[in-house]
């Protein structure tokens, strides 16, 4: 079990996770949602979950979230935990105000390339910066902060691999072109999660990730 250890505010720190986070949320109000572009991860398994069993997606995105949040308080901590809960939060908060307030309109005109270039770059950013800082805005995040710790994948392949199961499946269901745009903007995404993550850190020998762990190349 992870040493418990007390949580102080880095004021640089939490501006960088709450920048990531609203940049996280715009990016899936105005380029993801305005565009017809479909979801990975939970949000993707929940939308699964309407589909196929008719069940509500936001009481299947809790009943996912919650035993990956207590796994996550016992191998983690509770500065994790907290950092967390403070990125959840504000994208959740931030992604109501662009939808109730925000008077931007950013439709393509269905040139999904484009969109799925902007989605990934913007959303791999924004992720990165939030898991950077030590946190994670849900828990198909954590799940894949966990993984690429305990197999030392590169975090941002972890991301591309777990999206682009649950839109490969999604396929099924979902529209096929804004499917397959949606997977070309994940596997845009991981790589800039990765890159957003790494940038600027020395150790290289053996390489580390921001949680401290040894990584192999991927």
């Amino acid at each position: 079990m992870r040493k418990k250890t007390g949580w102080n505010v880095d004021g640089r720190q939490l501006l960088t996770m709450l920048f990531g986070s609203f940049l996280l949320a715009f990016t899936y109000y105005h380029i993801n949602f305005q565009n017809g572009l479909s979801e990975g991860g939970f949000v993707g398994l929940s939308l699964l979950g309407k589909y196929l069993f008719d069940l509500p997606p936001a009481l299947t995105m809790i009943a996912l979230d919650i035993p990956i949040f207590i796994l996550a308080l016992f191998l983690k901590g509770r500065k994790f935990i907290m950092n967390t809960l403070i990125a959840s939060l504000s994208f959740s908060a931030f992604y109501e105000l662009c939808e109730q307030f925000s008077p931007l309109n950013m439709n393509m005109g269905g040139n999904l390339p484009v969109a799925a270039v902007l989605s990934g770059l913007l959303t791999g950013l924004g992720a990165g910066l939030v898991l950077r800082t030590g946190g994670a805005t849900g828990g198909d995040d954590i799940l894949s902060t966990m993984i690429s710790q305990w197999s030392g994948i590169k975090i941002g392949t972890v991301f591309m691999i777990m999206d682009a199961v649950v839109l490969t499946v999604s396929l099924f269901y979902l529209p096929f072109k804004e499917t397959l745009f949606t997977i070309m903007a994940v596997l845009i995404a991981g790589k800039m999660i990765t890159w957003t993550v790494d940038y600027g850190r020395k150790d290289i020998a053996p390489r580390h990730t921001a949680y401290g762990m040894k990584k192999k190349t991927a």
